[in-house]
């Protein structure tokens, strides 16, 4: 099939490029810049947040996904437009508008768990709108929901390694005591595949989180772990980090917000049953998916393939 990654050069969206082209499609990436994209994909020039530059451009593909994020996510920066409810609400509701004008047979979103009309936060309720624009624009379309996502390019988890590499601790926000199921984001690659063409996937929505409910001090832990690293885990309180992050959010480049502490904060748990009842994929435990990537002396671990094409 065609297929057509909006934010393939993002952390979760090559990681879909990658592997859609290791199951046989033929891929193209929507960028606002020209040129090639990873694995040679073709570039379709594009912007979410720009309706005019997606008129006639999504014509002749027959799956389009949405995985675009705004630069330094979840860091928002108003002034330069890089907020959930322009990116995130505004650029799917383009994007999907567009789709469905020119034909495309199949859209899949990369939402959010926790996406809700009262969610607490305002990206959660930036997300739930992005899936009602989805429903309300008349074409098919699956919607999945991830939860803490981790991976070779994350900015989150690989931020923890990287303190351990010039401190003596980890900085942790809060108690550590959070609970999650962090997902592998080649799991979620490997689902996306799957659900191209797939009409089980049609008009359905699915929560995507790992096999194990953690706190955010075990996900740290087995990290260090794996990378071969002791450190001991220094709690800050978040009332203090937030406190900081009202000063550092003036800082050139926006290295921290209020608003981030509460979203790195947040317990998303997902509900997979659904998920694993329609595609039957194995969900990778952390500690092998880890394994994968920053070694420390375990090797290698294997990580499924996504299906073939259709």
């Amino acid at each position: 099939m065609k297929v057509l990654v909006a934010g393939g050069t993002g952390f979760i969206g090559a990681e879909i490029v990658q592997a859609a082209q290791a199951a046989g499609h033929d891929v193209s990436i929507l960028s606002r810049s020209a040129g090639r994209g990873a694995g040679g994909a073709a570039v379709v020039q594009g912007d979410v947040t720009d309706p005019a530059s997606l008129a006639g451009k999504l014509a002749g593909f027959d799956v389009v996904v949405d995985a675009v994020q705004f630069p330094n996510a979840p860091m928002e920066n108003p002034k330069k437009g890089w907020t959930f409810e322009r990116v995130d609400f505004g650029g799917t509701k383009n994007l999907v508008e567009a789709a469905a004008a020119d034909g495309a047979g199949h859209f899949i979103d990369l939402s959010g768990c926790g996406a809700a009309p009262d969610g607490e936060y305002h990206w959660l309720r930036a997300k739930w709108k992005e899936e009602e624009a989805i429903k309300a624009a008349g074409i098919r379309y699956t919607i999945f929901r991830p939860s803490w996502v981790y991976g070779p390019g994350d900015v989150s988890l690989n931020r923890f390694l990287g303190f351990a590499k010039v401190l003596p601790f980890v900085p942790v926000i809060g108690n550590g005591k959070i609970r999650l199921n962090p997902v592998f984001v080649r799991d979620i690659a490997a689902h996306v595949v799957a659900a191209m063409g797939n009409e089980r996937a049609y008009g359905r929505t699915f929560e995507v989180g790992g096999p194990e409910v953690v706190t955010m001090d075990e996900v740290i832990r087995t990290a260090l772990r794996v990378s071969g690293k002791k450190r001991f885990l220094f709690h800050q309180p978040k009332a203090l980090m937030k406190a900081v992050a009202a000063v550092a959010q003036h800082v050139p480049g926006r290295p921290l917000t209020p608003d981030a502490i509460d979203f790195v904060t947040m317990d998303p748990i997902a509900d997979t049953a659904e998920l694993q009842a329609t595609f039957g994929l194995p969900l990778t435990r952390m500690e092998d998916a880890l394994a994968s990537y920053l070694g420390g002396g375990k090797g290698a671990a294997e990580v499924p393939a996504a299906p073939a094409a259709r």
